[in-house]
Protein backbone atom coordinates (compact mmCIF):
# COMPACT_ATOMS: atom_id res chain seq x y z
CA UNK A 1 0.00 0.00 0.00
CA UNK A 2 1.42 3.22 -0.78
CA UNK A 3 0.82 6.98 0.20
CA UNK A 4 1.68 6.37 3.50
CA UNK A 5 3.57 9.41 3.88
CA UNK A 6 2.87 13.52 4.07
CA UNK A 7 5.08 16.12 3.60
CA UNK A 8 8.06 17.42 1.48
CA UNK A 9 10.88 18.80 4.02
CA UNK A 10 9.11 17.92 7.08
CA UNK A 11 7.91 14.25 6.10
CA UNK A 12 5.92 11.74 8.24
CA UNK A 13 5.40 8.12 7.24
CA UNK A 14 2.61 6.88 9.71
CA UNK A 15 2.41 2.85 10.51
CA UNK A 16 0.20 0.07 11.85
CA UNK A 17 -3.44 -0.64 12.11
CA UNK A 18 -5.77 -0.26 15.10
CA UNK A 19 -5.81 -3.25 16.56
CA UNK A 20 -2.32 -4.73 15.84
CA UNK A 21 0.81 -4.73 18.40
CA UNK A 22 1.80 -1.09 17.84
CA UNK A 23 1.47 2.01 15.29
CA UNK A 24 3.70 4.71 15.08
CA UNK A 25 5.44 7.11 12.79
CA UNK A 26 8.83 8.42 11.13
CA UNK A 27 9.56 11.59 11.20
CA UNK A 28 12.48 12.70 8.65
CA UNK A 29 13.89 15.90 7.85
CA UNK A 30 13.20 17.77 11.29
CA UNK A 31 16.03 20.14 12.13
CA UNK A 32 18.19 18.86 14.42
CA UNK A 33 18.56 20.88 18.08
CA UNK A 34 14.94 21.07 19.20
CA UNK A 35 14.57 20.29 22.89
CA UNK A 36 11.95 17.22 23.04
CA UNK A 37 10.41 15.00 26.15
CA UNK A 38 8.66 12.39 25.93
CA UNK A 39 5.68 14.02 28.16
CA UNK A 40 4.98 16.18 25.47
CA UNK A 41 3.88 13.66 23.59
CA UNK A 42 2.23 12.01 26.08
CA UNK A 43 0.10 15.03 26.91
CA UNK A 44 -0.80 15.45 23.28
CA UNK A 45 -1.81 12.38 22.88
CA UNK A 46 -3.40 12.64 26.33
CA UNK A 47 -6.14 15.25 24.59
CA UNK A 48 -6.79 12.43 21.10
CA UNK A 49 -6.99 9.36 23.87
CA UNK A 50 -10.39 7.74 24.39
CA UNK A 51 -11.74 6.67 27.01
CA UNK A 52 -11.95 10.16 29.39
CA UNK A 53 -16.01 10.26 29.42
CA UNK A 54 -19.31 9.27 27.86
CA UNK A 55 -18.92 11.14 25.03
CA UNK A 56 -15.68 9.33 23.33
CA UNK A 57 -15.34 6.01 22.86
CA UNK A 58 -14.72 3.64 26.06
CA UNK A 59 -11.10 2.23 24.47
CA UNK A 60 -8.64 2.73 27.16
CA UNK A 61 -5.30 3.22 25.50
CA UNK A 62 -2.80 4.74 27.54
CA UNK A 63 -0.83 5.46 24.73
CA UNK A 64 2.45 5.80 26.36
CA UNK A 65 4.95 6.46 23.50
CA UNK A 66 8.72 5.33 23.07
CA UNK A 67 11.19 7.43 21.10
CA UNK A 68 13.54 4.85 19.53
CA UNK A 69 15.89 6.89 17.73
CA UNK A 70 16.40 10.85 16.50
CA UNK A 71 16.28 11.97 20.12
CA UNK A 72 19.66 12.08 22.13
CA UNK A 73 19.92 14.01 25.44
CA UNK A 74 16.76 15.99 24.68
CA UNK A 75 17.47 16.69 21.79
CA UNK A 76 16.42 16.00 17.97
CA UNK A 77 20.03 15.18 15.90
CA UNK A 78 18.78 15.70 12.45
CA UNK A 79 18.14 12.09 11.81
CA UNK A 80 14.54 10.22 11.27
CA UNK A 81 12.74 10.42 14.66
CA UNK A 82 10.76 6.82 15.19
CA UNK A 83 7.84 6.83 17.66
CA UNK A 84 6.09 3.70 18.58
CA UNK A 85 2.96 3.75 20.47
CA UNK A 86 1.74 0.47 21.88
CA UNK A 87 -1.95 -0.81 21.22
CA UNK A 88 -2.77 -1.85 25.29
CA UNK A 89 -6.35 -2.35 25.27
CA UNK A 90 -7.20 -3.52 21.28
CA UNK A 91 -9.95 -6.79 21.21
CA UNK A 92 -9.69 -7.64 17.61
CA UNK A 93 -11.56 -11.18 18.73
CA UNK A 94 -14.61 -8.71 19.01
CA UNK A 95 -14.82 -8.35 14.94
CA UNK A 96 -14.98 -12.07 14.36
CA UNK A 97 -19.03 -11.55 14.12
CA UNK A 98 -19.03 -8.94 11.56
CA UNK A 99 -16.00 -9.61 9.50
CA UNK A 100 -17.88 -10.73 6.41
CA UNK A 101 -20.38 -7.69 6.24
CA UNK A 102 -19.71 -4.77 4.19
CA UNK A 103 -19.89 -2.05 6.86
CA UNK A 104 -22.34 1.07 5.91
CA UNK A 105 -20.02 3.89 5.20
CA UNK A 106 -16.74 2.14 6.22
CA UNK A 107 -13.80 1.41 3.75
CA UNK A 108 -13.63 -2.19 4.05
CA UNK A 109 -15.69 -2.69 0.49
CA UNK A 110 -13.33 -0.28 -1.22
CA UNK A 111 -9.79 -1.65 0.33
CA UNK A 112 -11.30 -5.65 -0.61
CA UNK A 113 -11.81 -4.74 -4.41
CA UNK A 114 -8.55 -2.43 -4.52
CA UNK A 115 -6.52 -4.89 -2.48
CA UNK A 116 -7.73 -8.26 -2.24
CA UNK A 117 -7.40 -8.02 1.47
CA UNK A 118 -8.84 -5.98 4.51
CA UNK A 119 -7.30 -6.42 8.12
CA UNK A 120 -11.45 -5.77 8.94
CA UNK A 121 -10.15 -5.52 13.07
CA UNK A 122 -11.37 -2.56 14.13
CA UNK A 123 -10.85 -1.24 10.58
CA UNK A 124 -7.70 -2.17 10.67
CA UNK A 125 -5.10 1.05 8.63
CA UNK A 126 -8.55 2.84 8.14
CA UNK A 127 -9.20 3.36 11.74
CA UNK A 128 -8.91 6.49 13.53
CA UNK A 129 -6.28 4.75 15.49
CA UNK A 130 -3.95 6.55 13.09
CA UNK A 131 -4.37 9.89 13.65
CA UNK A 132 -2.50 8.95 17.54
CA UNK A 133 0.76 8.91 14.99
CA UNK A 134 0.15 12.65 13.66
CA UNK A 135 -0.78 14.00 16.79
CA UNK A 136 2.89 12.86 18.02
CA UNK A 137 4.38 13.96 15.17
CA UNK A 138 2.69 17.27 15.56
CA UNK A 139 4.00 17.50 19.13
CA UNK A 140 7.83 18.01 17.12
CA UNK A 141 6.31 20.37 14.44
CA UNK A 142 4.80 22.59 17.05
CA UNK A 143 8.12 22.75 18.88
CA UNK A 144 10.25 23.97 15.29
CA UNK A 145 7.14 26.39 15.13
CA UNK A 146 7.84 27.83 18.54
CA UNK A 147 10.63 29.40 17.34
CA UNK A 148 9.07 31.43 14.95
CA UNK A 149 6.74 32.30 17.70
CA UNK A 150 3.53 30.88 15.31
CA UNK A 151 0.68 29.24 17.68
CA UNK A 152 -2.18 26.83 16.53
CA UNK A 153 -5.21 26.16 18.14
CA UNK A 154 -8.62 24.58 17.25
CA UNK A 155 -12.17 23.78 18.85
CA UNK A 156 -15.27 22.34 18.06
CA UNK A 157 -17.31 25.33 16.16
CA UNK A 158 -20.15 23.25 15.61
CA UNK A 159 -21.77 19.56 16.13
CA UNK A 160 -25.31 19.03 14.92
CA UNK A 161 -27.12 21.93 14.59
CA UNK A 162 -25.37 23.65 17.09
CA UNK A 163 -22.89 26.24 16.52
CA UNK A 164 -20.23 28.50 19.05
CA UNK A 165 -19.36 31.41 18.65
CA UNK A 166 -15.34 31.97 19.50
CA UNK A 167 -14.48 35.81 18.94
CA UNK A 168 -11.25 35.83 21.07
CA UNK A 169 -8.33 35.84 19.70
CA UNK A 170 -6.13 35.06 22.67
CA UNK A 171 -4.72 31.90 22.16
CA UNK A 172 -4.00 30.57 25.15
CA UNK A 173 -7.77 31.36 26.89
CA UNK A 174 -9.11 29.81 23.79
CA UNK A 175 -6.97 26.77 24.46
CA UNK A 176 -7.82 26.78 27.99
CA UNK A 177 -11.30 26.68 27.58
CA UNK A 178 -11.36 24.27 24.64
CA UNK A 179 -9.21 21.56 27.19
CA UNK A 180 -11.63 22.19 29.99
CA UNK A 181 -14.75 21.37 27.92
CA UNK A 182 -15.64 17.52 27.82
CA UNK A 183 -16.55 18.36 23.89
CA UNK A 184 -13.69 20.43 23.25
CA UNK A 185 -15.97 23.55 23.12
CA UNK A 186 -14.16 26.72 24.41
CA UNK A 187 -18.18 27.99 24.59
CA UNK A 188 -19.56 27.00 27.45
CA UNK A 189 -23.29 27.48 26.57
CA UNK A 190 -22.67 25.84 23.71
CA UNK A 191 -20.82 22.58 25.14
CA UNK A 192 -24.08 22.25 27.53
CA UNK A 193 -26.33 22.23 24.43
CA UNK A 194 -23.77 19.86 22.39
CA UNK A 195 -23.48 17.63 25.48
CA UNK A 196 -27.83 17.82 25.65
CA UNK A 197 -27.58 16.69 22.19
CA UNK A 198 -24.86 14.06 22.12
CA UNK A 199 -27.26 11.93 25.04
CA UNK A 200 -30.06 12.86 23.38
CA UNK A 201 -28.69 10.83 20.06
CA UNK A 202 -26.93 8.18 21.95
CA UNK A 203 -29.93 7.25 23.43
CA UNK A 204 -31.11 6.36 20.36
CA UNK A 205 -28.45 4.36 19.21
CA UNK A 206 -27.39 7.20 16.58
CA UNK A 207 -24.11 9.23 16.18
CA UNK A 208 -23.42 12.90 15.14
CA UNK A 209 -21.35 14.58 12.27
CA UNK A 210 -19.24 18.37 13.96
CA UNK A 211 -17.25 20.78 12.21
CA UNK A 212 -13.75 21.84 13.72
CA UNK A 213 -12.31 25.34 13.48
CA UNK A 214 -8.32 25.64 13.60
CA UNK A 215 -6.95 29.00 13.61
CA UNK A 216 -2.88 30.01 13.39
CA UNK A 217 -1.53 33.14 14.26
CA UNK A 218 2.05 34.52 13.81
CA UNK A 219 2.03 32.82 10.38
CA UNK A 220 4.86 34.82 8.65
CA UNK A 221 4.39 36.49 4.99
CA UNK A 222 4.93 34.22 2.25
CA UNK A 223 4.62 30.65 3.21
CA UNK A 224 3.22 28.33 0.63
CA UNK A 225 3.90 28.14 -3.10
CA UNK A 226 1.78 29.21 -6.59
CA UNK A 227 -0.35 27.33 -8.12
CA UNK A 228 -0.12 23.16 -6.68
CA UNK A 229 1.58 23.95 -3.84
CA UNK A 230 -0.92 26.88 -2.14
CA UNK A 231 -0.70 26.51 1.09
CA UNK A 232 -4.46 26.46 1.69
CA UNK A 233 -4.31 23.57 -1.14
CA UNK A 234 -2.01 21.73 1.76
CA UNK A 235 -4.26 21.91 4.08
CA UNK A 236 -6.65 20.62 2.31
CA UNK A 237 -4.87 18.00 1.38
CA UNK A 238 -3.82 17.35 5.49
CA UNK A 239 -7.34 17.67 6.31
CA UNK A 240 -8.95 15.58 3.62
CA UNK A 241 -6.79 13.00 4.39
CA UNK A 242 -7.95 11.95 8.01
CA UNK A 243 -10.80 9.74 8.24
CA UNK A 244 -14.20 10.85 8.49
CA UNK A 245 -13.82 14.10 6.60
CA UNK A 246 -15.79 15.28 4.34
CA UNK A 247 -15.36 19.07 3.75
CA UNK A 248 -12.82 21.80 4.11
CA UNK A 249 -13.03 25.39 3.64
CA UNK A 250 -10.66 28.50 4.77
CA UNK A 251 -11.40 32.28 5.41
CA UNK A 252 -15.05 32.74 4.58
CA UNK A 253 -15.41 29.40 3.20
CA UNK A 254 -18.52 28.40 0.95
CA UNK A 255 -20.17 31.17 3.08
CA UNK A 256 -18.29 33.44 0.43
CA UNK A 257 -20.07 32.60 -2.72
CA UNK A 258 -23.13 34.37 -0.73
CA UNK A 259 -21.28 37.80 -0.47
CA UNK A 260 -20.39 40.55 -2.64
CA UNK A 261 -16.84 41.51 -4.34
CA UNK A 262 -17.24 44.66 -2.32
CA UNK A 263 -17.91 42.48 0.58
CA UNK A 264 -15.34 39.81 0.32
CA UNK A 265 -12.32 42.27 -0.71
CA UNK A 266 -10.22 42.45 2.39
CA UNK A 267 -8.84 45.62 2.12
CA UNK A 268 -4.79 46.74 3.27
CA UNK A 269 -3.95 48.98 5.64
CA UNK A 270 -0.87 49.55 8.01
CA UNK A 271 -0.83 48.91 11.46
CA UNK A 272 1.93 49.72 13.73
CA UNK A 273 4.07 49.73 10.91
CA UNK A 274 2.73 46.28 9.05
CA UNK A 275 0.72 45.78 6.35
CA UNK A 276 -2.44 43.74 7.04
CA UNK A 277 -6.19 43.70 5.88
CA UNK A 278 -9.07 45.33 7.20
CA UNK A 279 -10.83 42.09 7.44
CA UNK A 280 -9.83 38.66 6.63
CA UNK A 281 -12.44 36.84 4.91
CA UNK A 282 -9.42 35.18 2.58
CA UNK A 283 -8.61 33.16 5.49
CA UNK A 284 -5.08 34.14 6.19
CA UNK A 285 -3.88 33.33 1.90
CA UNK A 286 -3.52 35.36 -1.11
CA UNK A 287 -2.38 32.87 -3.94
CA UNK A 288 -2.03 30.18 -2.30
CA UNK A 289 0.42 32.26 0.17
CA UNK A 290 0.48 33.82 3.66
CA UNK A 291 -0.64 37.02 4.19
CA UNK A 292 0.76 37.46 8.12
CA UNK A 293 -2.89 37.47 8.97
CA UNK A 294 -4.39 34.83 11.02
CA UNK A 295 -4.95 31.35 9.32
CA UNK A 296 -8.61 29.72 9.59
CA UNK A 297 -10.06 27.35 7.89
CA UNK A 298 -12.66 24.48 9.17
CA UNK A 299 -13.11 20.99 8.45
CA UNK A 300 -16.37 18.84 7.96
CA UNK A 301 -16.97 15.21 9.57
CA UNK A 302 -19.51 12.96 8.82
CA UNK A 303 -21.33 11.21 11.69
CA UNK A 304 -19.29 8.31 13.13
CA UNK A 305 -20.00 5.36 10.57
CA UNK A 306 -20.95 2.59 13.52
CA UNK A 307 -24.05 3.13 15.16
CA UNK A 308 -25.86 0.76 17.46
CA UNK A 309 -28.75 0.56 15.05
CA UNK A 310 -29.57 -2.21 13.04
CA UNK A 311 -28.97 -1.49 9.08
CA UNK A 312 -29.56 -3.47 6.22
CA UNK A 313 -26.48 -4.37 4.03
CA UNK A 314 -24.61 -7.10 2.30
CA UNK A 315 -22.05 -9.98 2.91
CA UNK A 316 -18.58 -9.47 1.39
CA UNK A 317 -19.87 -12.21 -1.28
CA UNK A 318 -23.27 -10.23 -2.29
CA UNK A 319 -25.91 -11.52 0.15
CA UNK A 320 -28.33 -9.79 1.90
CA UNK A 321 -27.49 -8.99 5.50
CA UNK A 322 -28.13 -7.50 8.74
CA UNK A 323 -25.52 -5.84 10.59
CA UNK A 324 -26.10 -5.08 14.09
CA UNK A 325 -22.54 -4.30 16.16
CA UNK A 326 -21.86 -7.05 18.69
CA UNK A 327 -22.40 -5.98 22.75
CA UNK A 328 -19.77 -4.61 24.00
CA UNK A 329 -18.51 -2.32 20.74
CA UNK A 330 -16.96 0.48 21.54
CA UNK A 331 -16.81 4.04 19.08
CA UNK A 332 -17.32 7.45 19.12
CA UNK A 333 -20.41 9.40 19.26
CA UNK A 334 -19.06 12.19 17.32
CA UNK A 335 -15.57 11.36 16.00
CA UNK A 336 -15.54 15.15 15.46
CA UNK A 337 -14.39 15.98 19.21
CA UNK A 338 -11.59 13.94 19.54
CA UNK A 339 -10.39 14.95 16.06
CA UNK A 340 -9.54 18.41 17.01
CA UNK A 341 -6.19 17.70 18.31
CA UNK A 342 -5.25 15.67 15.42
CA UNK A 343 -6.48 19.13 13.24
CA UNK A 344 -4.42 21.19 14.84
CA UNK A 345 -1.53 18.41 14.44
CA UNK A 346 -1.63 18.45 10.80
CA UNK A 347 -1.88 22.29 11.13
CA UNK A 348 1.24 22.41 12.62
CA UNK A 349 2.54 19.16 9.61
CA UNK A 350 1.85 21.83 7.15
CA UNK A 351 3.55 25.08 8.63
CA UNK A 352 6.76 23.41 9.50
CA UNK A 353 7.15 22.03 6.16
CA UNK A 354 6.26 25.31 4.64
CA UNK A 355 8.79 27.08 6.69
CA UNK A 356 11.26 24.61 5.65
CA UNK A 357 10.38 25.26 2.23
CA UNK A 358 10.62 28.58 2.11
CA UNK A 359 14.32 28.77 2.92
CA UNK A 360 14.71 28.04 -0.62
CA UNK A 361 12.45 30.67 -2.09
CA UNK A 362 15.00 33.69 -2.87
CA UNK A 363 18.60 34.71 -1.81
Amino acid sequence: MASNSFGNIFKITTWGESHGKAIGVVIDGCPAGLEIDVSEIHAALALRAPGKNPYMSPRTEEDKAEILSGVFEGKTTGTPICILIPNQDARPNSYEPIKNLLRPSHANYTYLEKYGIFDYRGGGRASGRETACRVAAGVIAKKFLQYKGIQIIAYIKQIGTIEALVESDDVELIRTLTYQSPVFCPDAEVARAIIALLETTQNKGNSLGGLVEFRAYSVPVGLGDPIYEKLEAKLAHAMMSLPATKGFEIGAGFHAVTMQGSEHNDLFMHEQGKIKTETNHAGGTLGGMSTGMPLIGRVAFKPTASIKQSQATLTITGESASLELPAGSRHDPCVAIRAVPVVEAMVALVLADALLLNRCAKL
